[in-house]
């Protein structure tokens, strides 16, 4: 199923970018180093998981995306695609000066750094080593093949961003905002979450015209899709942390919401799961 609704072009997210630049040294953390020191072992675990998944997914992203720069189709998209990889930066460097200036004790991050990758070993191979990895080096020797394209925006900006890191957005948000804790995470994290939206937008109406001009281009969204969510459900059900339980929320809510909005930005795309 298509749909004749128009999406913002990439000229049109870089000016959008332009206007909601901000920046990462500008957020104030005083009150978050204070509450942090407050914070039950229960929240201090969850969000030790969640800053260390963080850490670990940015250390790959962050040098995986030039290959898509380098495969613009014109100036507007390059342009657009330059501030995406700006963001990445910024995003690494917010995290890393919350690690820093707020947790400030490199030796449990080290440990849950570590833990993260030791728990998603698989999933995180299969996502960004094997998947992403791969489909980078195929956009950097192949810029000009559309289904290189497809492929690494289908995991980078369907899979990644539009239901990992949003899935993951949405509910830990909820959860700080409801509860008054950590505003100055709180609002980076948020600011982080809107240049995620404009970077599944970017991908959203790349795929529903790349699907428009060559329909074979649903069956490898489709099918890289297919291949990825197991890994992408235990991404967000890592063993050993009861996330559902801290957030107050149901059993499979995560999977439940992740799966819901990829299913609806996939229709926008002209692509049925």
């Amino acid at each position: 199923m298509t749909t004749t609704a128009p999406l913002r072009s990439p000229q049109e997210l870089y000016e959008d970018w332009e206007r909601s630049h901000w920046a990462a040294q500008d957020v104030e953390l005083g009150r978050d180093a204070e509450q942090w020191r407050t914070l039950d072992e229960t929240e201090r675990g969850l969000l030790y998981w969640v800053l260390s998944a963080l850490l670990a997914a940015e250390e790959r992203i962050s040098t995986q995306f030039v290959g898509l720069v380098y495969a613009q189709d014109d100036e507007e998209e390059g342009s657009y695609l330059s501030t995406q990889l700006v963001d990445e930066v910024r995003h690494m460097q917010f995290y890393v000066r919350f690690q820093n200036e707020v947790v400030a004790d490199p030796a449990a991050i080290g440990q849950h750094v570590a833990r993260a990758r030791e728990v998603l070993a698989d999933p995180f191979r299969i996502i960004f080593d094997e998947a992403l990895g791969a489909a980078h080096a195929r956009l950097i020797a192949e810029p000009r093949n559309r289904e290189a394209k497809v492929d690494f925006v289908t995991i980078y900006h369907m899979a990644m961003e539009g239901t990992l890191g949003m899935t993951t957005s949405h509910f830990l948000l909820d959860y700080l905002g409801e509860h008054e804790l950590l505003p100055g995470f709180t609002e980076g994290y948020g600011l982080i979450a809107a240049d995620e939206q404009r970077h599944v937008a970017y991908g959203t109406e790349f795929l529903r015209r790349a699907v428009a001009d060559d329909p074979a281009m649903a069956d490898a969204v489709r099918d890289r899709l297919y291949n990825l969510l197991p890994a992408m459900k235990d991404t967000l059900s890592p063993p050993g942390i009861d996330a559902a339980g801290i957030l107050g929320i149901d059993e499979g809510a995560l999977a439940q919401y992740g799966l819901g909005a990829l299913t609806r930005r996939l229709k926008l795309i002209g692509v049925a799961l």
